[in-house]
């Protein structure tokens, strides 16, 4: 069955369970599953190892997801407007991937959340999709004919999914958050169905 990969990197909780609404949504398009995975943190001065599996979560991603995967969801939290170190570090990582063409032509999508309304969403889903494009990946975003695009007062874009964990942090989506992310799932995996097809 073909697997969307679901990548991400979460510290507070609010992007793994983006991430979660997501492969709900790729889940729900016949004959497609999604594929979780997480980004390994990184560090200034690493002291020791970090161990080769997260003690919770998704399992970290190994090249091999991304060359097994019909389309990729990368999810980040925000910093400053851009996407975490770790899911950066690993996305510079990826020059074989690049030179080899892994995933040209396969549907991509990103979803980010940030602790307040302004907080630069939409710079974050933009910074992502730039190396997506130099990889040769279909971007995918959320059209207006999700009507939760047009009605939420958190988060939700059209560049992806998103969340606005809020002063207090709370990393649960809003009913309409997490209906956005679904939608978002549903649409790069039909995608991605239709891609096969061909």
């Amino acid at each position: 069955m073909p697997e969307i990969l679901v990548l991400y990197y979460s510290r507070g909780g609010s992007v793994a369970r983006l991430a979660r609404q997501i492969a709900r949504g790729v889940g729900e398009i016949d004959g497609m599953s999604a594929r979780l995975r997480s980004v390994p943190p990184v560090a200034a001065v690493t002291q020791q190892a970090a161990p080769p599996v997260p003690e919770d979560g998704a399992p970290y991603v190994d090249r091999q997801d991304l060359a097994e995967c019909a389309g990729l969801i990368l999810g980040s939290p925000t910093r400053f407007g851009n996407m975490a170190a770790p899911v950066k570090h690993f996305i510079d990582g990826l020059g074989a991937e690049w030179a080899s063409g892994t995933l040209v032509g396969k549907p991509a999508a990103v979803f980010t959340s940030t602790a307040t309304q302004h907080g630069g969403q939409e710079s974050t889903l933009l910074s992502m999709q730039v190396p997506l494009l130099h990889h040769g990946c279909v971007i995918v975003g959320i059209p207006f004919t999700e009507p939760q695009l047009s009605s939420t007062r958190t988060g939700g874009t059209p560049y992806g999914a998103s969340h606005v964990a809020g002063g207090e942090d709370d990393p649960q989506p809003s009913d309409e958050e997490a209906a956005l992310a679904r939608a978002l799932g549903r649409r790069v995996a039909d995608i991605a169905r239709r891609l096969e097809v061909r």
